[in-house]
């Protein structure tokens, strides 16, 4: 596992608030000479510490602005069940993110679609369909003061 200095976490910082930034630039706000920098960021990457780079994409200018969270519960904890709703979703491309959780209920997913009747059909033909899900619940984002994702 590599140690995160001081430096390295400002690389860090600064390469998640914009990927794009030349390496002479990144260097010169890290404090580092141009080849110091480019040798670290690369052991970052061979590290698996900066596991890829992305385009930050405004989903209200390409159609996909009507976002909600989603709780799901299954009806059975298999490993089985859980594995056959996970791969379901995963082909299911309105959902951005699926996370297991703790607690009451088994999933949190982020979906983004066109807006509430797109949302209706995702709810009730795909994730509705599904033979594992015992309860949904829905969280309508109606605006994000704080959104950090890349």
């Amino acid at each position: 596992m590599i140690k995160i200095d001081n430096i390295s976490s400002k690389i860090l910082q600064e390469l998640e608030a914009d990927g794009r930034l030349s390496n002479l630039e990144l260097s010169s706000r890290v404090g580092l000479s141009p080849s110091a920098c480019l040798r670290r960021v690369q052991e970052l990457e061979r590290s698996g510490i900066i596991a890829g780079y992305r385009a930050r994409i405004d989903r209200t200018k390409t159609g996909g602005n009507f976002v909600a969270y989603i709780t799901v519960g299954l009806s059975d904890h298999s490993k089985s069940s859980q594995e056959a709703f996970e791969k379901a979703i995963a082909r299911a491309p309105q959902v951005r993110e699926c996370h297991n959780i703790a607690g009451e209920k088994e999933y949190l997913l982020r979906v983004e679609v066109e807006d509430l009747v797109a949302y209706k059909i995702f709810h009730t033909d795909i994730l509705g369909t599904q033979p594992q899900v015992n309860a949904i619940t829905s969280y309508i984002v109606i605006g994000s003061s704080k959104d950090e994702r890349a």
